[in-house]
């Protein structure tokens, strides 16, 4: 890389790995041979403990800093736009370094397609070429048995904010009848459903694939009854929780067929139904769609 009048050099990244990989020690290495000053800009995410994002902003600092202690590293958060997020940083640049004149750097796909701010950019073409995102994976699939391992899966385990899993189920009607189903291991029957997927659309296509899932049935007229709190046991002891959204849908094809976790579906007449033919967590429900059904 030629060399630059500029005298400070800014890199901006994420830096996302347990360790810096050669690529990030060649850029590093490539500022520091043309600027006395260094300063590095870690790009802190709204969310904790991603896959894309595991790690927080401390973790990192301390990996650069062992290995380059000249080098100063300081935060920049995410934000919405690219021009706020942009003159935040070029603020923030100015506060660390009032004076002096300034180069951006960044690696491929780094921040320089989304910058508006003062500064001159440069993007470093690195010649090893590592992934981050294939790093963290290869990362991820290997359990160690020191105590640092334990001690960051728990560090990760409690740095993160409460989490609400959500969940559909459903009322599969025909006629008078509602479809329930019953779980191996117990004797009491519950709404079908589960857990919500990022791939689906919206709650109502979570409703569908469930359904098609545990019965084989399609269903339409997906209509919303209320949600609730389910008090699932495996979360009583957590402070993580299942919320979820129940749903009425009729039948529209199909001949139902215990699948997936289900042992056993039947049939029964709405006038059948009371809080003891449910499993405890699922009595919440039934009282929702009671509720609804006598407006």
């Amino acid at each position: 890389m030629s060399t630059t009048n500029k005298d400070i050099g800014i890199i901006v990244g994420r830096f996302q790995v347990n360790e810096l990989h050669p690529g990030h020690i060649e850029l590093i290495e490539a500022v520091k041979a043309n600027h006395k000053r260094i300063v590095i800009f870690l790009g802190i995410a709204p969310a904790l403990v991603t896959r894309n994002n595991p790690l927080d902003f401390v973790a990192r600092k301390e990996m650069l800093v062992n290995r380059f202690p000249d080098i100063s590293v300081l935060s920049i958060p995410d934000m919405f736009s690219d021009k706020d997020w942009s003159a935040e940083l070029d603020r923030r640049i100015r506060e660390a370094c009032p004076i002096g004149s300034v180069m951006l750097y960044g690696s491929r796909d780094s921040f320089v397609k989304s910058y508006f701010g003062n500064f001159e950019t440069a993007e470093l073409p690195a010649h090893a070429q590592v992934s981050g995102s294939e790093v963290r994976r290869e990362v991820s699939q290997e359990v160690k048995s020191s105590p640092d391992f334990r001690a960051g899966v728990i560090f990760a385990a409690y740095n993160q904010y409460p989490k609400v899993y959500a969940t559909v189920d459903v009322a599969i009607i025909q006629g008078d009848n509602v479809l329930l189903g019953r779980k191996g291991h117990q004797h009491s029957y519950r709404f079908i459903g589960g857990f919500s997927d990022p791939t689906d659309e919206s709650y109502e296509a979570a409703a569908r694939r469930e359904t098609f899932e545990e019965t084989g049935l399609e269903v339409d007229n997906i209509q919303y009854v209320g949600s609730a709190r389910i008090d699932d046991w495996r979360y009583r002891s957590e402070q993580d929780k299942i919320m979820t959204q129940l749903f009425t849908a009729e039948v529209m094809f199909g001949k139902p067929e215990a699948k997936d976790d289900i042992a056993e579906l039947r049939w029964f007449r709405w006038d059948e139904l009371n809080e003891s033919v449910f499993t405890e967590e699922h009595q919440v429900l039934f009282n929702l769609l009671k509720n609804k059904r006598n407006k």
